[in-house]
């Protein structure tokens, strides 16, 4: 990586075992049980970004922001590939006066499977939230069964068997557009890419529904993808984020509070990257 030390921590001591070494920031990239990381943080007043926790499990997080406020900046990281769904999502909903329906399709190529840690993360929320937390209707509720089965079009058209999965997204884009109805459906088979005989990559189907600025009904249609898979797309993310987080963008430091990626990435900024990284917004359809 360059500039990189490898140090063994330890989760058990309120130091993390790194005694007096200066630390900026706190990154998790597994599924931190004992929140340690989180604890070091605010301890030591330093931003905290973690992206592998379930939406169902983020209340001991929550409860130590609420008994800390002020003392570093706490960004819940757990969107899909860590910014890539709301960033592109918010912007496309620009062309919308009124947002009724948001639909998300996240493919992951089976080849593109990742390391031990990221199946042990996935093992996890499978094992203990089989269902998935949807907006329908403006009422939320617990997809299960068949009825969080669906089928979503990929890239190329092709049909895929998918189930709905709880996605911390679905949360933050209600939120943010007012829409009444937000879902994110999962699915695992062949890219698109790969389909046509190249390499795999990862694909996030938006599929957006409401008004548009002159009070017709618009319905627009896009993919994020990127070439290299999953991985890219999550390094990128977490890398923007921590830029923004310390400032070395040139603008002040994000402030002690409690984040979605998306509240704090520039979406210029963010897109402008993902195209310098081989990724695009594709627009697929808009009637």
């Amino acid at each position: 990586m360059g500039h990189a030390q490898g140090v063994a921590l330890d989760s058990a001591s309120a130091d993390l075992g790194l005694g007096e070494q200066n630390v900026s920031a706190v990154v998790v990239l597994y599924k931190d049980h004992s929140l340690a990381g989180l604890r070091f943080a605010q301890s030591r007043g330093v931003p905290h970004l973690s992206i592998s926790s379930g939406i169902f499990e983020i209340a001991p997080e929550i409860a130590r922001f609420m008994h800390a406020p002020t003392a570093s900046a706490i960004v819940l990281g757990y969107e899909w590939l860590v910014g890539a769904t709301t960033v592109p999502a918010l912007q496309l909903v620009k062309s919308f006066s009124q947002v009724d329906e948001i639909r998300i399709g996240a493919l992951v190529d089976e080849e593109d499977t990742g390391g031990p840690a990221v199946a042990a993360d996935f093992e996890h929320l499978n094992h203990l939230l089989p269902a998935a937390l949807t907006l329908r209707d403006g009422i939320w509720l617990w997809r299960e069964g068949d009825d969080a089965k669906t089928v979503f079009s990929a890239l190329d058209g092709t049909e895929i068997n998918a189930a709905g999965f709880s996605s911390i997204d679905v949360t933050g884009l209600a939120a943010a557009t007012g829409a009444r109805s937000v879902q994110f459906n999962l699915g695992q088979g062949v890219s698109s890419s790969r389909r046509k005989g190249g390499a795999l990559s990862t694909e996030i189907l938006l599929d957006i529904s409401g008004l548009d600025h002159a009070g017709q009904a618009l319905h627009t249609r896009h993919a994020v993808v990127h070439p290299g898979g999953a991985a890219p797309l999550t390094g990128m993310g977490i890398a923007l984020i921590l830029e923004r987080l310390l400032g070395l963008d040139g603008k002040p430091p994000v402030a002690p509070g409690l984040y979605f990626p998306y509240q704090i990435l520039n979406a210029s900024h963010y897109l402008a990257h993902l195209a310098q990284e081989g990724g695009e917004v594709l627009d697929l359809a808009s009637s």
